[in-house]
């Protein structure tokens, strides 16, 4: 049990321990091998799901949130997110009593800068009132737009199109 909950802290991959090859060596680099280490520790938690966790994945999994399909335990990056709709672009995280809000804050940053809503629930959350809980992540689901990722750049880049044509 210990091994787990060490696994759900923060599942985080430090790119350095998996350096590229040398050139013209390998098989493609030392990305492959942190992304098969991610896919092996999404499937151990997807095998180790929380009490809050299984019943989270009853009331999202088989489209059962209004045709929206949920992944749960995905690989996204450096990270693994607890649920996933990749058509709204919204990750639902249920977090126990093991987690760090500066880490919790770190991986919500990095998520939203690749285009996704964070929506955060204790497990007692989960546990205590689902129905308000996915109320919660229906109303966003059915509000909310897909987000992009922000354009590189930003205003000043549109605004130096903007001043080379003249308008």
């Amino acid at each position: 049990m210990i091994k787990y909950v060490a696994l759900q802290i923060f599942v985080r991959i430090d790119k350095s321990r998996f350096p590229p090859p040398l050139m013209g060596e390998g098989k493609g680099g030392g990305d492959l091998e942190l992304k098969n280490e991610l896919q092996h520790i999404a499937k151990i938690l997807r095998k180790r799901p929380t009490d809050a966790e299984k019943i989270m994945w009853r009331y999202l999994r088989g489209k059962r949130l209004e045709g929206f399909k949920f992944r749960r335990q995905e690989p996204i990056g450096n990270y693994v997110a607890d649920f996933v709709c990749y058509e709204k672009r919204i990750i639902v995280e249920v977090d126990g009593g093991q987690h760090c809000r500066e880490k919790d804050s770190e991986r919500d940053i990095w998520f939203e800068g690749q285009g996704f809503k964070v929506l955060r629930f204790w497990n007692n959350e989960v546990l205590k009132n689902i129905q308000g809980v996915w109320e919660v992540i229906r109303k966003h689901c059915s509000s909310h737009p897909p987000l992009t990722p922000p354009i590189k750049g930003g205003a000043e880049s549109r605004q130096k199109v903007k001043d080379s044509k003249g308008t």
